[in-house]
């Protein structure tokens, strides 16, 4: 007789090659036919909302694997929530305004561009916008991402841009903005004013220089000094082209600084006898870097002693006042600031105090103006070697060189940045609170990671003014009008009705389609009496467009609600989307848009190095996806602390292949041994089971639990290592490993084998639901496998996570933990008995475990001991009793193997002294299984 046939062997069409980059596709498509998205959100409670607000990402080019991370980290929230019980809709979104997208279209359009109007440019950037939407979206979805792809928000859209701009008739309401020349960030590249979250920090070369500045006669007295003493101070700065803008030399008024008479230096612009004025804690570093071997120390005095004495410019004939300064410190220089107002923050600030100019002699494109003496219509970047180099000839230059620091630079263009004095559209930090009431709300929230609230804290207390205004042409314009003879603006809410209408009928182009007469009522006057009105022409920063979602998105949308729950990108949106965004809504509601901020880091090469096109290392999800499937990313994703930067390459990616197919072959066994169980008829109650199937149950609720509070808590990787560790350990090789014989050898319907497909169609079902978050295309897969039962969901997303049931087993789950501390000592020692051959497979051994008198009273279960360790038969002595055997490190566990001398079974291989007793060639339990 062939006794394989009578063995219950596992039967399941799970096929055991996932095949991923081709079963993929074909699964999305089946979730868009049968509306599975739809239908998860359907089957949950509208009153228990979740709202994760999506960050637009811009429409300009392909996915990229930073794309990749940050849609997959939305969607394992999104159908964990979801999976919670929550109503979870998911509107993603893009940002479609802005410079990048308008250089791309100046690109194509060439010389063309300068016989269009603004509106046919802007045309072109729309239908530019339009081609990357569908192909980003396109991406996001083959990533197995659930939303409401074809129905997104987007910020060229015509009713957004009109909330946009409602959005910022608030702030032009309540006073918040104000038009004033202020220095700001300015890309002479790119021709336009850039915000805080524009700009980013990289290494640049720059020159340093330390100049004289002379003391005008007339002030020396006040130091002792004769009119006719050289006495200058003197300045450092590594900007010298914004020398020809210097008004004033700031001090600090708690420093003490020192008037030093050189006598003797080979410096050839200083002269024996020779004064200068230096900060005295940095006289000694001074001394050495403008090569001056012997001075003395005539006069010593507080900053505040320098406030308004006058020098003479470096090489112009102006005067530049004395100042005093908070901001100057020892760090570097001199301990003297020369000071620009139309070129720096803090000179802007502080000259403001003195009455100082804002003066700004450079142009849009970083030329110096016709007026600018020596230099007129040079560009600021040849101009500052001529500079250095004429202050030498002149004698004022006393050291320069090299210099090499972090510097802001242009994020599109990624040219250095500099400060330029413009006329701008600013929303004020201060008025109405703003900055204090941010402040307040940033605590309000929780911010994961936790540093993530001193990050912003930090930035919302230390930044400039908010500079809203552009100089570009795609964007929402800044759609409010100027009194043409006192430049006044002029807005009431009837011409802000009629200019938000012209929006929402034709979008932000009706502000350049549509004449005056169209939003101004007949008769309309300025307070000064003034009747001819022309528009802004600036755009809005890109920042506010994005930061303005939460109204136009979350309040205009009947299935979302306001505020959202969560706002999630990456850490560099604490000064970008999730900066702007705060500061609109609680300038124009008084409260934050959001309750919780999670962030992410981004993604590296396998070395950790940033990605680059020149470096040649970035990695595509594309490739990816094609080769290994996207299932094999989400992974990824998951195994990673995303708090950090993450790392990608091609080997990490093996490895997780290979996590992957342990997870499916685990699936695929538990689903084989279940083809034949009625989970509704079968079942057998826990109380009912064998002792090890209780364990094994128990010891899922304490997994279970462990996942679920990762979940509620954002630790992914903590979901990742403790599921595979699960599938590997604790089933594969533990429970599955004991459990086959049990499977294959009992009758089909006895309770031993009805014990074990319990378990095992609970642990599959629940882990199916457990991994669906992340593993959404094989848990779904999965899912379809199962057998049929009451209840069952059209798909795995229509479940409920399992909740965790609090088992009275105690007793038996400890002794269970006993059990597996003997069996691991146990196992080794079968595998040194394998190597030297004295045993071939496991159940060709018995085993002797020499134990306390306490550990072997654990040693007992119900379907016998010997088929825990896997061996034909195991007896148990004192240990005292044993010898020449392996002993555990502590030596309270003694195990000999032995081979068994009984007989082999030939259909369950155990080697039992009942072989041939009721039939031949098999054992006494596998003649009653058969028969």
């Amino acid at each position: 007789m062939d006794y394989k046939d009578t063995l219950n062997l596992p039967q399941t069409a799970f096929p055991m090659k996932a095949s991923l980059s081709v079963k993929e596709p074909e699964r999305i498509k089946k979730w868009e036919e049968e509306k599975v998205y739809e239908k998860m959100i359907a089957a949950r409670d509208k009153n228990n909302p979740y709202i994760l607000h999506d960050g637009p990402p811009y429409a300009n080019g392909e996915i990229h694997i930073g794309h990749a991370m940050n849609k997959t980290l939305k969607d394992i929230i999104i159908k964990i929530k979801a999976l919670q019980g929550y109503h979870t809709p998911y509107i993603p979104g893009w940002d479609c305004h802005g410079l990048p997208i308008e250089l791309q279209v100046d690109k194509k359009l060439g010389k063309k561009k300068h016989d269009m109007s603004k509106s046919d440019i802007r045309k072109e950037c729309r239908k530019h916008a339009d081609k990357f939407i569908d192909a980003q979206r396109q991406g996001f979805i083959r990533l197995g991402g659930f939303g409401d792809w074809y129905n997104p928000y987007i910020t060229m859209d015509y009713n957004y841009e009109a909330k946009t701009l409602e959005e910022l008739y608030r702030f032009f309401d309540n006073g918040g903005v104000y038009k004033g020349l202020k220095p700001v960030y300015w890309c002479t590249s790119c021709t336009t004013a850039l915000a805080e979250a524009e700009v980013e920090y990289d290494n640049h070369t720059s020159t340093s220089v330390f100049v004289k500045f002379p003391m005008k006669d007339e002030f020396k007295a006040k130091f002792d000094l004769a009119e006719s003493d050289k006495v200058s101070a003197v300045i450092w700065t590594t900007t010298p082209w914004t020398l020809p803008a210097n008004l004033s030399i700031a001090a600090n008024r708690e420093l003490e600084y020192s008037i030093i008479k050189v006598t003797d230096t080979c410096n050839k612009n200083l002269e024996k006898g020779e004064y200068i004025i230096l900060a005295t804690e940095l006289v000694d570093k001074m001394k050495e870097e403008f090569h001056i071997h012997e001075s003395e120390s005539v006069k010593v005095f507080r900053g505040t002693e320098l406030e308004r004495v006058e020098f003479k410019h470096a090489f112009y004939d102006r005067v530049s006042l004395g100042i005093l300064g908070d901001h100057v410190t020892l760090e570097a220089g001199t301990g003297l600031v020369h000071t620009a107002p139309g070129h720096g923050q803090e000179d802007y600030q502080v000259g403001l105090e003195y009455g100082l100019e804002v003066y700004n002699p450079v142009d849009d494109r970083g030329c110096y103006r016709p007026n600018v003496e020596l230099f007129a219509g040079e560009h600021i970047k040849k101009a500052g070697p001529k500079i250095v180099e004429m202050m030498d000839e002149q004698g004022s230059l006393l050291s320069h060189g090299d210099l090499e620091h972090s510097y802001p630079h242009c994020w599109r263009c990624k040219s250095p940045v500099i400060f330029r004095a413009t006329p701008q559209w600013f929303i004020s930090m201060e008025t109405n609170n703003l900055r204090k009431k941010a402040l307040e709300e940033i605590k309000k929230v929780n911010w994961t990671p936790s540093w993530g609230e001193n990050r912003i804290t930090a930035m919302i207390e230390n930044r400039p003014d908010w500079c809203i205004s552009r100089q570009r042409t795609w964007g929402v314009p800044i759609a409010v009008f100027l009194c043409e003879d006192c430049g006044e603006v002029k807005t009431n809410k009837e011409i802000q009705e009629k200019v938000l209408e012209s929006f929402r009928e034709d979008g932000a182009d009706a502000w350049f389609d549509r004449p005056n007469e169209a939003f101004l009522p007949e008769g309309t006057k300025c307070e000064c009496g003034g009747t001819r009105f022309s528009k802004e022409t600036d755009i809005l920063d890109v920042w506010f467009d994005s930061g303005t979602s939460h109204a136009a998105v979350l309040e205009e949308r009947e299935e979302l609600s306001w505020p959202a729950n969560m706002y999630l990108e990456g850490s560099d949106q604490h000064r970008g989307w999730f900066h702007s965004s705060l500061l609109e809504c609680v300038g124009s509601r008084g409260v934050a848009p959001y309750k919780e901020v999670l962030t992410h880091g981004f993604a590296m090469d396998g070395k950790g190095r940033k990605m680059s096109k020149s470096l040649g290392n970035t990695v595509d999800p594309k490739e990816i996806i094609n080769k290994f499937g996207a299932e094999i990313l989400r992974l990824w994703v998951s195994a990673e602390d995303y708090a950090e930067d993450v790392r990608i390459s091609q080997d990490i990616i093996q490895r997780l292949t290979e996590s992957y197919r342990k997870i499916r072959n685990t699936a695929r066994y538990l689903l084989g041994n279940i083809s034949d169980f009625n989970p509704d008829t079968d079942s057998v109650a826990f109380e009912d089971m064998l002792d090890l199937d209780r364990y094994a149950l128990m010891r899922w609720q304490q997994v279970k639990e462990k996942i679920y509070g990762a979940y509620n808590t954002y630790q992914f990787h903590t979901f990742y290592h403790t599921f595979l560790n699960f599938n590997i350990g604790d089933l594969s090789s533990f429970y599955l490993d004991i459990l086959k014989d049990r499977l294959y050898a009992y009758k089909p319907n006895s309770r031993e084998r009805r014990s074990a497909q319990t378990v095992l169609f609970t642990l599959v079902r629940e882990m199916s639901v457990l991994m669906a978050p992340v593993l959404s295309f094989t848990a779904d897969e999965i899912y379809e496998y199962l057998p049929a039962y009451e209840d069952k969901g059209d798909n795995v997303f229509m479940e409920n996570f399992a909740e965790v049931i609090k088992y009275d087993d105690e007793a038996n789950y400890n002794k269970w933990l006993k059990i597996l501390e003997v069996r691991k000592e146990a196992t080794k020692a079968l595998e040194i008995a394998r190597a030297e051959k004295t045993i071939g497979h496991p159940l060709d051994a018995d085993i002797i475990l020499g134990l306390d008198a306490e550990t072997a009273k654990y040693l007992v279960s119900d379907e016998g001991i010997e088929r825990i360790f896997i061996v034909s038969e195991v007896k148990i002595v004192s240990l005292d009793e044993l010898s020449d055997c392996h002993i555990s490190e502590d030596g309270n566990i003694k195990v000999k193997v032995t081979p068994s001398t009984n007989e082999k079974c030939v259909r369950c291989w155990t080697k039992s002294a009942t072989v041939g007793n009721t039939t031949e060639e098999i054992c006494d339990r596998c003649a009653e299984a058969v028969s």
